[in-house]
């Protein structure tokens, strides 16, 4: 079992209409639960898409493949195409999610946990901010606002499609599983920092695995500039987690995650410019781990050596420095998932009064330009979308593009305006009346289209 990722052009849909649907017919995918997929080879699983380009005429796309997987495992899942039509909005509480997609090199949220200030701010308007460890996952440290949800990024889609929902936990049991070193140093980082985690805040861990041979994962770049990777020894993963289901709630992985030598010194002084090699891969192997087990998981790199560990990185760029000062990289994760929502796959259950669902989702924030199935999914839900423009990294084009709703898409050109248009979306103030000029509604005239017979009418333009 292997993870890989795959890049696919697609003919476009007329005026991109039911994008969803048409992603998935074009990759042969049906929408059904257990379904085999038959593209691109037997057993391959999709687990995450990104739509990189997009203009009139095609679609270009990243996939990210569990390759090599027993038809069992998919049995009772969906697809990660499968869709499901929210019931109309829930106006009780203001819900948001926030999403910066893993890899793609985003100046606010592509580094080291440094959109947290960013999510803490939104935070502040909302009810419940729902994001993703690539928002607030800063190595050694986490300071998620304290009315956030953590939820792995495919989960967070999963929500958005309405195919899942999200009941709160007073505490998960966290499953570790880290990598066998031959320096016990590296693993004791590692176990030093679980044992800090249960003596600090309470950490329930309900387990500590050594994978011996341990994952091989590797850290690799798409055509387009993406972080991705290839994964090997998945199916030992995913032999643990079966044989202890049952055991935990929440599944935490430190792993070593392989770059070409000298790569952490230019990473370092690249000033910030160069893309996080490593949340590619990260990110294929927690999508896997979620979409195939419905549990929140988190994933951190472990330090590779004592000398890279050593190693000066001088004086970093601030959005890197989380990095240069941690040592085990993972008590990000083990604070996230220590009350990441239950997800709830049941659709009796995800009716249940306390359930997050998407008919509980106001808005979704997202990086100007980045289209992945949340976007698509907030398109057909009517949820709406603020894409924000400053330092949103690589982008598929304009958002604006696709077929949105009067009022139901907004770009802001900063966080700042962001949290301004989200504000007036709780209060029930139209955005645009906040800015100037104000212009004159334009009149339209209905003329009845026979005037024998009134039944019918026809609007004039």
């Amino acid at each position: 079992m292997q993870l890989h990722e795959k890049s696919i052009t697609i003919p476009s849909s007329p005026d991109h209409r039911g994008l969803i649907q048409h992603l998935a017919s074009a990759l042969r995918y049906s929408h059904a639960a257990g379904t085999t997929p038959l593209y691109p080879g037997e057993g391959d699983i999709p687990v995450r898409l990104a739509v990189t380009s997009l203009d009139d005429s095609a679609y270009s796309c990243e996939i990210g493949y569990l390759a090599g997987a027993d038809h069992s495992l998919a049995e009772g899942h969906h697809s990660i195409f499968a869709f499901k039509q929210r019931n109309g909005a829930n106006a009780k509480e203001f819900n948001v999610v926030y999403i910066v997609p893993t890899g793609i090199g985003a100046e606010v949220g592509g580094h080291a946990g440094d959109a947290s200030p960013a999510a803490q701010l939104l935070a502040s308007c909302c009810d419940r901010l729902i994001t993703h460890p690539n928002v607030v996952n800063a190595s050694d440290m986490n300071e998620m606002p304290a009315n956030a949800e953590y939820v792995e990024g495919s989960v967070l889609c999963r929500l958005l499609m309405g195919t899942v929902g999200l009941a709160a936990v007073r505490a998960n049991r966290v499953l570790v599983v880290f990598d066998s070193q031959t320096d016990g140093m590296i693993e004791n980082l590692v176990l030093n920092t679980v044992e800090s985690a249960r003596s600090t805040y309470g950490l329930d861990c309900a387990g500590i695995y050594k994978m011996d041979p341990p994952l091989e994962l590797t850290a690799l770049s798409s055509p387009t500039g993406r972080a991705v990777g290839s994964g090997r020894n998945v199916h030992k993963l995913f032999d643990l987690l079966q044989e202890t289901a049952g055991d935990y709630d929440a599944v935490a992985i430190s792993s070593l995650i392989g770059v070409p030598d000298g790569f952490h010194e230019k990473y370092f002084n690249s000033n910030g410019s160069m893309i996080n090699p490593w949340g590619g891969i990260e990110a294929m192997l927690t999508h896997a781990v979620s979409h195939c087990f419905d549990v929140p998981s988190a994933h951190a790199p472990m330090m590779e050596s004592r000398e890279i560990l050593n190693e000066d990185p001088g004086r970093v760029d601030p959005r890197m420095a989380a990095e240069a000062i941690s040592s085990s990289f993972f008590q990000c994760v083990l604070k996230g998932l220590k009350q990441s929502p239950r997800i709830i796959t049941d659709p009796n259950q995800m009716a249940a009064g306390g359930v997050l669902t998407a008919r509980d989702i106001s808005c979704l924030i997202i990086p100007e330009g980045c289209i992945g199935l949340p976007t698509l999914a907030a398109l057909e839900q009517g949820i709406t979308v603020i894409a924000v423009r400053e330092g949103s990294g690589l982008t598929a084009g304009e958002l604006s593009r696709l077929p949105w709703r009067k009022n139901q898409f907004f770009v802001a050109e900063n966080y700042w305006e962001a949290t301004g248009v989200l504000c007036a979306l709780r209060a029930g103030i139209a955005p645009n009346s906040i800015r100037r000029p104000f212009s004159k509604l334009e009149v339209k005239t209905w003329q009845d289209a026979d005037p024998r017979n009134a039944t019918v009418g026809r609007r004039q333009q």
